[in-house]
């Protein structure tokens, strides 16, 4: 079992009344007030040919690596969107 997983299952574990949210404030009318809905954004499914090698260390770094691709896609085109605005 990963180390991640099984501190998952520890902190499931952990009773609600053990919870320290002293530091967390309570919510107040005026937070719904100016409360928004994010909708998590789509993803499609797509083929792309990519250099064996970029692919290579994308997988290397474990799991998740399709969304770290994502990620590094985004924040290039979100740079590029602000420089030619």
């Amino acid at each position: 079992m990963s180390t991640s997983r099984k501190r998952l299952e520890e902190i499931q574990n952990i009773p609600d009344e053990a919870i320290d949210t002293s530091d967390i404030p309570e919510l107040n009318e005026h937070f719904w007030e100016t409360a928004k809905m994010v909708l998590p954004t789509t993803k499609k499914a797509v083929s792309i040919r990519l250099d064996s090698d970029i692919l290579d260390w994308f997988k290397s770094q474990g799991k998740g690596y399709q969304s770290m691709i994502n990620n590094v896609l985004r924040t290039y085109v979100d740079h590029q969107k602000s420089t030619n605005s």
